[in-house]
This record gives C-alpha cells, sequence and structure tokens, in this order.
C-alpha cells in the first residue's frame, strides 16, 4: 500500500472530500498540524468538502466544538453526524426499529453534552428502563468514566432485563482523546448485543449515512469522491460500502494501533483482513 506525506497527490482525481472528524481532523481537543492549510488548499481549489463523524450530538453542535478549536467554517461546507442521523430517525419513526414500539420515552446512557441528540422532542428521557420504550446509547457519562465499558453493565443488565431495543448513536468503539485511547457509545452496545439486546447502530460503517453527505457535497457522480478515516471497520468500510474510494489516514487510532511508522505491507495485511481496499494510506490529513 503506498504511505502519501499528504493529500496534494490526489486532491486533483477529486471534486468531493468527505472527512471524518475525531483522529483524521482533530484529536479531540485541537486540529491536528496542517489541517487548517490543507482544507484551504482543497477549497482555493474548488473542492466541496463535508464532515461526517459518528459523533452522537446533532450537526450543530459539532460545529460549536470545532467554532471552539478555532476551525474556520470558510474552510468546509457542512457537516453530517451520526446525531444529526439518529434525530432525523427518532422524529421521522419510519424506520423498523420503531415499529411496535408504542411510545417515545427512552432509558439515556451518556452524557448531558449529547441530549442535542433528544431535543424538540423526538424523545422523552426517563430515569428508569422500566418505564422506557428504548434505550438511548450516546456513549460513556462522567460519573461511570470513558475507559470501562463494564462500569456500565449493571445500567445495561437493568434494560436487557425490560427487553428494550437500543439506538446506538455512535457505532465507534474508541475514540482518541489528546492521546487517550476512550470508550464510545460501540463498546456499550457490544456488552448489550452480548446480554441478548436488539441493536440499532447509527453512523459509519452503515452506507446509508453517506446519502445526506453527498447532498450536502452537491455531488452525484461518487467516483468523483474521496472519504479519508483513520479507521478500517467503520471510515474505510463505511466508505467502501458507499462506493467511495477512501483514503487511510495514519492518525488517531491507526496511530495508536500502528504506531508512528507502520510498513506498507503491514497496513495492506490489516486493510485485507478488514476487507477494505483503500486508495492509499496518508501520514495526516496536510497538504
Amino acid at each position: 500500500m503506498e504511505i502519501l506525506d499528504g493529500i496534494a497527490p490526489v486532491a486533483d482525481r477529486y471534486d468531493g472530500f468527505v472527512l471524518d472528524l475525531w483522529g483524521v481532523v482533530h484529536d479531540g481537543q485541537r486540529p491536528y498540524p496542517g489541517v487548517p492549510e490543507a482544507l484551504a488548499e482543497l477549497k482555493r481549489r474548488g473542492k466541496r468538502v463535508v464532515f461526517l463523524t459518528n459523533a452522537p450530538r446533532r450537526a450543530w453542535a459539532v460545529q460549536g466544538l470545532l467554532d471552539g478549536m478555532g476551525l474556520d467554517r470558510a474552510l468546509y461546507d457542512g457537516i453530517m453526524s451520526s446525531g444529526e442521523i439518529a434525530w432525523r430517525l427518532m422524529a421521522r419513526r419510519d424506520h423498523p426499529f420503531f415499529a411496535g414500539m408504542g411510545g417515545r420515552r427512552a432509558f439515556h446512557i451518556g452524557p448531558e453534552r449529547d441530549l442535542s441528540v433528544a431535543e424538540e422532542g423526538v424523545a422523552e428521557l426517563v430515569a428508569d428502563p422500566a418505564g422506557a420504550h428504548f434505550v438511548l446509547n450516546t456513549g460513556p457519562d462522567p460519573e461511570r468514566g470513558a475507559v470501562d465499558a463494564e462500569n456500565y453493565r449493571p445500567a445495561l443488565e437493568a434494560a436487557a432485563a425490560h427487553r428494550l431495543p437500543m439506538l446506538c448513536v455512535n457505532p465507534d468503539r474508541h475514540v482518541m482523546v489528546g492521546g487517550e485511547r476512550l470508550i464510545c457509545a460501540g463498546a456499550l452496545a457490544d456488552i448489550y448485543l452480548e446480554l441478548g439486546g436488539a441493536v440499532l447502530e447509527v453512523g459509519k460503517p452503515d452506507p446509508s449515512v453517506y446519502d445526506p453527505v453527498l447532498e450536502l457535497l452537491e455531488l452525484t457522480d461518487r467516483r468523483r469522491v474521496l472519504a479519508v478515516g483513520d479507521t478500517p471497520h467503520t471510515d474505510l468500510a463505511g466508505a467502501q460500502a458507499a462506493g467511495l474510494d477512501a483514503l487511510w489516514a495514519l492518525t488517531g487510532l491507526a496511530a495508536f494501533a500502528h504506531g508512528d511508522s507502520p510498513t506498507a505491507e503491514r497496513l495492506r495485511e490489516v486493510a485485507l483482513s478488514e476487507g477494505v481496499d483503500p486508495v492509499a494510506a496518508v501520514r495526516g490529513l496536510r497538504w
């Protein structure tokens, strides 16, 4: 597998770019070095740029986070998040997940900062799973922490005892934040599946999440769109399933798993084991 130093060698092959956020654009605290400059060069060349993230909060909340990091809104054309898609699903309630559910009461597992996903009455949050219609899983909370998913087992067992289906609003199992590897909602979903619970995961690698992204890009030819992500089983697999080329960013979880200087042979081996075939790897989202 070819390893690029930056995105310049492939930029002009594509009209649109779908970029993961955590692990590609930023580390959870600040943009990676060279990212604003690379985005500026893409925009200067007339490219369309949309962020697609498995963040369990609505797009406007994600934008606020990027504003806080100092990332200029002129550097991108839109944001789509798993939280935004989940909010739409709960608002419309036409997905089979909601069939026969009977109501909107949700037993929420997650921090308060994710509550945008339940705004405008799409879900009514309750503290006791006995009174809920489903589990709304947005990830770890401050009380039980973001290091060990086992801390959530008692709450998950209580929900499973009531046979509640789970809406998992972030399929990621882990994320890198400031150099630390933390659990995400997907790690809690794994325990719930182990307990026999039914789970609907919203976000990458589900190829359907790319449809609203293409609308934001205002592009129809998927062959002219490149997705950039750091995780093979979500970012790269999702892009491939949606018919997009993918570029493997060796930052974020990729850096954690493979170090600073992985060999081309090793990356190729890992990609094949994950069933993905990225066009190349890139050391970082820089020009």
